[in-house]
């Protein structure tokens, strides 16, 4: 999701030979994946206080240099170690940002969060592989729906709405983003660092439909 289109394109019309058979492939997906979301979780339980004691400008310009700096590092290397360390940087800030927010909510619906991710993540794979024709046509839309949706959203908070129908607005498209990612995925050389960086896209998509659940799924009393 992160990348951009230019990067897509040179992705995929490569003519690296595959390196990489499919099953090792999607299983450096995988891991790349368990590999983010379990370093945010270590983060949560080890460096909560530190990040929520952090001067929050300090916080702010970290997590904005840390989230661009890394989405460059991954779209535009061709270098899996680049590309890895550019994950990393987004990684970091982001289990920062858990580590603040997580607080606010009860466990159970933290964990009601997860299921629900999993299971979302998991049907939009299977409809990604299952349907490739349709997810393909989605890059444009998706993109436009998803800025449109941001502004509607700053606009909405302006008037004062607090209701969640952005939250369920913004967990249908990047369920639809995971189909998309996955069928980019595919399409994409199979090569180490083609691998990283379509981690990179689906670890951003499911984070944020993580977050936009926590908030329907609402915070303690």
């Amino acid at each position: 999701m992160f990348n951009n289109k230019k990067r897509k394109e040179e992705r995929l019309n490569s003519r690296i030979p595959d390196s990489l058979a499919p099953k090792t492939y999607n299983m450096i997906i995988g891991g790349c994946l368990a590999y983010g979301f379990i370093m945010n979780a270590i983060m949560v339980f080890v460096a909560g206080n530190f990040f929520m004691n952090m001067n929050p400008m300090v916080f702010l310009i970290g997590y904005i240099v840390c989230m661009f700096g890394g989405a460059i590092m991954a779209g535009l290397s061709h270098n899996p170690i680049i590309s890895f360390i550019g994950y990393n940087l987004i990684v970091v800030p982001v289990g920062a940002v858990l580590s603040i927010c997580l607080p606010d909510y009860n466990p159970s619906n933290i964990i009601a969060a997860v299921l629900v991710t999993a299971l979302i993540t998991g049907i939009m794979i299977i409809l990604g592989m299952m349907f490739k024709n349709f997810f393909s046509r989605l890059g444009i839309v998706l993109c436009v729906s998803l800025i449109v949706g941001i502004i509607l959203e700053f606009i909405a908070m302006l008037l004062g709405y607090g209701g969640d129908l952005f939250n369920w607005l913004f967990v249908l498209i990047f369920s639809l983003y995971i189909g998309y990612d996955w069928y980019k995925a595919q399409a994409y050389p199979k090569t180490l660092d083609n691998a990283i960086d379509s981690a990179l896209d689906l670890y951003l998509d499911i984070i944020n439909i993580f977050l936009r659940l926590l908030e329907i799924f609402g915070k303690k009393d």
